[in-house]
């Protein structure tokens, strides 16, 4: 044999071992735990293994909301970079999807000046919709609306990508279906509750002055105003809906520019069980938007977890300026409208570092939270609240079932196939086999290096790439025949024949992969398992096909001298 072959025997060799040891772990169900160096296993879909389907619808009219106060409090600022005194009006909610915020002009403040600073500052995204004494309202134009909604919904999908990435899940599905809803699929989640959470939580982080001038006799009093009112939390409602309705009811009591949050406590089932008010600024000076990290660290002292946070340069700047200014006051640290902590400022705080402290609970219970806080932090803060509007859980039935159903129909495809094979092309067909079996080892393992996913669309390509191997081989050894029959000399015909099905091969692969190409880029879900597993298996066959093949062949005619050929 040429010293070539044997380089190309060892890199088969080698190229095998490795594929065996990387689906060991998947097929001889190892502890991850273990000692066995390589961890990776073979990642299922949902449709193999099981987990969660959700489907996240987005409230618009909230959006509209946050965005016309947003817009409210930029406008305040240029117009007192401008000398002209101005005040935050009431918010206009007859019309949910179309939201009005008025401002409140002072003594001396010229109406068409001011009206000429707000145009040239945001002409593109308010209109006028009322003028009347010193009082002006605007409300958001169409095509802000739909350029916020369409920007809320590539976010959602974008922050939670970053969430159940660090949650650690394996190739998650997350698409819009229609204009306000959001598609989350999640193979082999145990945890669902905590998923749920995960993925629910707002995490808008902001940094608000309590108004301690009020006292909390008048706080109880105006709840209770409020609770007679019907306006009380009650379970299974989400906390920043009852937020809205208590300073929307209140509106007229509460102070110009200040809103009620509260600090909550819930038991071990997570119901809140005590709720201590706060009155707060309603808009923020800082968010989460200027946090660059965020961290659990233990406390060395009380031996308890805390959420440790580092500013941007920017929101570094803006938290000194506010603990600089605001001496012997509080300042809450509020995320999703829950007060988690309110300290007094005793100095001004330089460096852009803050930390979140918790309530009370287990060590482990009290980690978890931290945890979770900081992953939500670093992922970013959703840009609006979702609504679980349908949820399943997908068991692992349905999984084996397709499994079974699969393997069935592997069995019987892979027996009609070698037999046709082994009758029609005799010793050759026997080679044939050889070079599939590697195939679909090669196939399998690269899907565990990449860490892809199998679906059940994965399987039908992988399906595919079986028959356009066995086409190859098809190819090659008629190509062989031909040149046999016409030359009687087995060597010459072996080496043109694989010589002439190279370029019918790679031509007809190439194409393929083009195809594969497409659907892996533009397509989504299903379609890219398909297309992961068809790329994969195209490169697998070219390589077992051509190569592999005429390397059986040529051990096989050294062996026989050329004197036959059993094709």
């Amino acid at each position: 044999m040429k010293k070539s072959w044997w380089f190309k025997l060892s890199f088969l060799s080698l190229l095998a071992l490795w594929a065996l040891a990387s689906l060991a772990p998947s097929f001889m169900d190892m502890d991850e735990e273990g000692p066995y160096p390589l961890k990776s296993k073979l990642n299922l879909g949902l449709d193999l293994q099981g987990g969660l389907y959700m489907v996240l619808g987005i409230d618009f009219n909230k959006v509209y909301r946050d965005e016309i106060k947003t817009m409210a409090r930029n406008l305040m600022d240029v117009l007192e970079d401008k000398g002209m005194t101005v005040t935050r009006g009431t918010l206009d909610r007859s019309d949910p999807q179309d939201p009005k915020q008025s401002l409140l002009l002072g003594e001396g403040v010229q109406m068409e000046k001011a009206k000429e600073a707000i145009k040239s500052y945001g002409a593109n995204a308010i209109r006028l919709t009322k003028e009347e004494g010193n009082e002006i309202q605007y409300g958001l134009i169409a095509t802000f609306k739909r350029t916020a909604t369409e920007r809320a919904v590539g976010k959602s999908i974008e922050v939670i990508r970053n969430r159940i990435d660090e949650f650690g899940v394996t190739e998650p599905e997350i698409i819009a279906l229609g204009e306000d809803r959001i598609v989350v699929q999640l193979p082999g989640v145990k945890d669902i509750e905590r998923a749920k959470s995960l993925i629910g939580t707002t995490a808008k982080l902001e940094f608000k002055m309590v108004n301690d001038e009020v006292s909390p006799t008048t706080l109880q009093t105006w709840l209770a105003k409020a609770r007679e009112g019907g306006i009380e939390f009650k379970k299974g409602e989400r906390f920043s809906a009852y937020l809205e309705k208590l300073n929307h009811f209140l509106q007229k009591d509460l102070p110009k520019g200040w809103a009620i949050a509260f600090q909550k406590k819930n038991n071990n089932k997570g119901e809140v069980i005590e709720q201590t008010p706060f009155l707060v600024e309603e808009s923020s000076r800082l968010t989460g938007d200027e946090l660059q990290d965020a961290s659990t660290q233990i406390d060395p002292q009380q031996n308890q977890p805390y959420v440790s946070m580092n500013f941007k340069v920017q929101g570094a700047k803006i938290f000194e300026e506010i603990t600089g200014a605001n001496v012997g006051k509080r300042l809450a640290v509020i995320l999703d409208g829950n007060v988690y902590t309110a300290p007094n400022i005793q100095s001004r705080i330089a460096g852009g570092r803050a930390q979140i402290t918790l309530g009370q609970g287990s060590f482990s219970q009290l980690l978890e939270e931290a945890q979770d806080i900081s992953l939500v932090l670093r992922a970013g803060a959703l840009p609006v609240e979702l609504e679980f509007q349908e949820q399943r859980v997908v068991g692992a039935g349905l999984g084996n079932d397709a499994i079974e159903k699969a393997r069935l129909a592997s069995l019987i495809g892979v027996a009609l196939v070698f037999c046709f094979i082994l009758i029609y092309y005799k010793l050759s067909g026997f080679l044939a086999l050889m070079t599939l079996g590697l195939n679909l080892l090669f196939i399998l393992a690269a899907l565990v290096a990449f860490e892809a996913t199998l679906t059940l669309p994965g399987v039908a390509g992988i399906a595919l790439t079986v028959g356009m191997a066995v086409d190859a081989n098809i190819i090659i050894y008629e190509r062989i025949r031909e040149e046999w029959h016409q030359r009687k000399d087995s060597f010459k015909a072996v080496e043109n024949g694989f010589q002439s099905a190279f370029w019918t091969i790679l031509d007809a692969n190439i194409t393929t992969a083009l195809a594969g190409t497409m659907l892996l880029n533009f397509g989504t879900g299903p379609i890219r398992g398909f297309a992961v597993t068809l790329l994969i298996g195209i490169a697998a066959t070219v390589y077992t096909s051509y190569f592999c093949s005429r390397m059986f062949f040529e051990f096989y005619m050294n062996r026989v001298q050329g004197t036959k050929l059993s094709i």
